[in-house]
């Protein structure tokens, strides 16, 4: 099989395509390494996808349209997409609302149109968000709760995905499935994550920014369980059914929902350093707690975190330690 990964050069991306290399598989990625955050460590990830026979590179967007085909026209034989490129993070869509329609959404339809002139497309998988969920305040979160208020133009960008890949499994008969990840992190992490800031200032001496005084939870979901869920997911494409679009949703989560507090304690002893905190108020669009229900997920392919919260921030201090030399 041929697999093509979108944000290769990202960090869900880079560790899924290293995943199916190790696996044998040959993989397509495709990124436009934009400047959202330090590009030398899309570079540095690039760099190890790039010592394997088995990985294709093109460095371009997935709104350009031409380029797309051309990259698609090149591969006829590619059985699977995995949609891993947008623009993430909650805040910063307060600041560049545009490149989240750019990518999330325009993006989003120049993959799917091109994807449907493949010929041998087994599964398009899609990466969603738990913040799709919005301020649902009955928890855990199931796939057959009502998403229609969220609270961030990321998380309404990335439900309009959602149904975008709905209506071309319907119209088309692809099979889709998106999955909804809750609050990644661990090694080659995002530097705008918290793990990441945090780690950043504990250790040079700057105060932390805490948001709502420390009064939130997240369901944090080490890299390597996410990476075990896309794969097992990617193995089994929903079927089509009577009526049905062969479109499914999950939940790729921790299935706990650690104290904002409690992780930064973790952070602290790991670490070796007491972090200096700054409380501030809610931040817009943030939400106070997410919490994945994930037993359809156990369900369809098996799915089932293996990593607890300590162990994960262990194995990403170990990481940036090494990386930047600290």
């Amino acid at each position: 099989m041929k697999m093509l990964v979108t944000g290769a050069a990202g960090f869900i991306g880079f560790h899924v395509a290293r995943a199916l290399i190790d696996k044998g598989e040959a993989v397509v990625g495709i990124d436009n390494l934009n400047d959202y955050y330090d590009v030398s460590l899309k570079e540095a990830r690039l760099a190890i996808l790039q010592g394997s026979e088995l990985f294709d590179f093109y460095r371009e967007d997935i709104v350009n349209w031409q380029a797309m085909q051309q990259i698609f026209d090149d591969h006829q034989d590619i059985s699977c997409v995995i949609h891993l490129a947008a623009q993430a993070g909650v805040r910063y869509s307060l600041i560049d609302p545009q490149s989240y329609q750019r990518s999330n959404l325009e993006g989003v339809l120049v993959l799917l149109e091109v994807a449907k002139s493949l010929p041998d497309l087994d599964h398009l998988v899609f990466s969603s968000s738990s913040s799709v969920y919005g301020g649902l305040t009955t928890l855990p979160c199931k796939v057959t709760d009502v998403t229609d208020k969220p609270m961030s133009l990321y998380a309404a960008t990335k439900k309009a995905g959602e149904l975008m890949c709905h209506t071309y499994a319907h119209l088309y008969g692809i099979p889709v499935t998106c999955l909804r990840f809750f609050t990644v992190y661990g090694p080659w992490g995002r530097p705008d994550m918290a793990v990441f800031v945090f780690t950043k200032k504990i250790l040079s001496g700057e105060p932390i920014d805490v948001f709502n005084n420390g009064n939130m939870r997240r369901d944090f979901t080490y890299i390597d369980d996410i990476v075990a869920g896309v794969l097992a997911c990617v193995a089994k494409p929903p079927a089509l059914g009577s009526g049905e679009a062969p479109y499914a949703v999950f939940n790729i989560g921790n299935h706990r929902s650690e104290k904002l507090m409690d992780f930064i304690g973790i952070l602290e002893k790991e670490l070796g350093h007491k972090a200096e905190i700054n409380f501030l108020p809610m931040q817009q669009g943030e939400v106070l707690e997410t919490f994945a229900d994930i037993e359809n997920t156990r369900q369809a392919f098996g799915f089932e975190p293996k990593t607890n919260i300590s162990d994960g921030v262990r194995n990403f201090i170990l990481w940036y330690r090494e990386f930047y030399g600290v």
